[in-house]
């Protein structure tokens, strides 16, 4: 009897651990960058109709990764078990209905469990959050055989560091950008080759397929299969695009990045071509530009006492055109701007197309420092 009451001791400890660590890893991935956290939240808001609550996200990725790290320390150490185990519970149900939605709709790619740095497809997300269901549910079928490692001072004191430093880390990457930077468009990458297909993907078949009247009576065909009888008799209805064949769905890092003149011309491949360093400043909109205008003008100074090309990306063109003068100013996309750059603004050393710094206007003085 001895002997199985500390097998059963032994495995809950495990159990404990394992699902400790691995909320701790997951709350710690997603507060290296909470904004991704936040952007998937309002993706899944999109997809439902939810987008009045876009401005809610980031405050509730912020809480949520502070969650997700304090009770899995409560957990490993085994303190107020039936509470957080509770807790617990409602979150991986939440969860798993998430990545369920995910997976069974078709409509979201990934889940962002992991966040950037740990892309999972939603069949794995999925399965994670199932085994993660069952082990708390056997932690929460134990709890008269859990003893928790500290006593109830040392405990919260624990937990409190906890709080506080997983609470001082997002402030800090909100910033200066995440400690960790998992995206695309980090330092050492080059642009153009995340552009490209990867090897060994294949994309969708389609085929368009038409809908015509005749007689009062509607028939479809493509445009392989047009009726012999086609004629003006026929009345247009519609188009859709038929699904003929699913690709693997690999696709490139990078979609959809193009930066245009004010006059609408394609200056992508023109910019890259640079041969001496540049810098590019991204910034998605001309919102509190009082507060970053001083490192922007002090960047901006050296630029042009060292000859350098300084140009200005934004999705607010025509606002940007009104507040800087006499520096070259691109269009981008709003969507790729805050993809690209966590922190608006942020400046980018190019050599190229290869990104060789990345710094928020915070750290200016970090990039000047380069510079010289």
């Amino acid at each position: 009897m001895g002997n199985t009451n500390s097998t059963t001791r032994t495995v809950l400890v495990i159990i404990r651990w394992f699902v400790g660590l691995l909320f701790i890893f997951s709350g710690l991935i997603k507060a290296n960058d909470p904004l991704g956290l936040s952007y998937k939240m309002q993706e899944f808001f999109e997809v439902w109709g939810w987008t009045g609550l876009h401005g809610y996200t980031l405050a509730l990725a912020f809480i949520m990764n502070v969650f997700e790290i304090l009770a899995g320390v409560a957990v490993i150490i085994g303190w107020r078990m039936k509470l957080f185990s509770w807790l617990l519970l409602l979150l991986i149900i939440f969860f798993t209905f998430l990545t369920g939605y995910a997976l069974f709709s078709g409509k979201i790619k990934t889940c962002g469990c992991f966040g950037d740095c740990l892309p999972l497809t939603p069949a794995q997300s999925f399965g994670k959050d199932l085994l993660l269901l069952l082990l708390i549910l056997v932690l929460m079928g134990s709890l008269n055989r859990i003893r928790s490692f500290f006593r109830p001072g040392a405990a919260i004191v624990l937990l409190l560091i906890v709080v506080i430093t997983a609470t001082a880390g997002q402030l800090y990457v909100l910033r200066h950008l995440p400690f960790i930077d998992c995206l695309p468009y980090k330092k050492g990458n080059n642009i153009v080759e995340q552009m490209k297909m990867p090897e060994g993907a294949i994309p969708d078949s389609s085929t368009i397929l038409f809908t015509y009247k005749k007689a009062g009576k509607e028939t479809s065909f493509d445009q392989e299969h047009f009726p012999a009888d086609f004629d003006s008799t026929y009345e247009y209805v519609g188009r859709k695009d038929k699904l003929i064949r699913k690709g693997n769905g690999l696709q490139p890092k990078i979609i959809d990045f193009s930066l245009q003149g004010l006059g609408g011309t394609d200056t992508t491949t023109a910019i890259f071509a640079q041969t001496a360093l540049y810098i590019l400043v991204l910034a998605k909109d001309m919102v509190h530009t009082e507060e970053w205008r001083p490192a922007f003008e002090k960047i901006l100074a050296v630029t042009q006492q060292k000859h350098m090309t300084l140009i200005l990306v934004t999705a607010d063109a025509n606002k940007a055109v009104t507040l800087f003068k006499n520096i070259p100013i691109v269009k981008c996309d709003a969507t790729v701007l805050k993809t690209a750059a966590r922190v608006t603004p942020s400046f980018f050393l190019m050599q190229q197309a290869t990104v060789i710094g990345k710094f928020s206007y915070v750290d200016a003085d970090k990039l000047i420092g380069q510079l010289k």
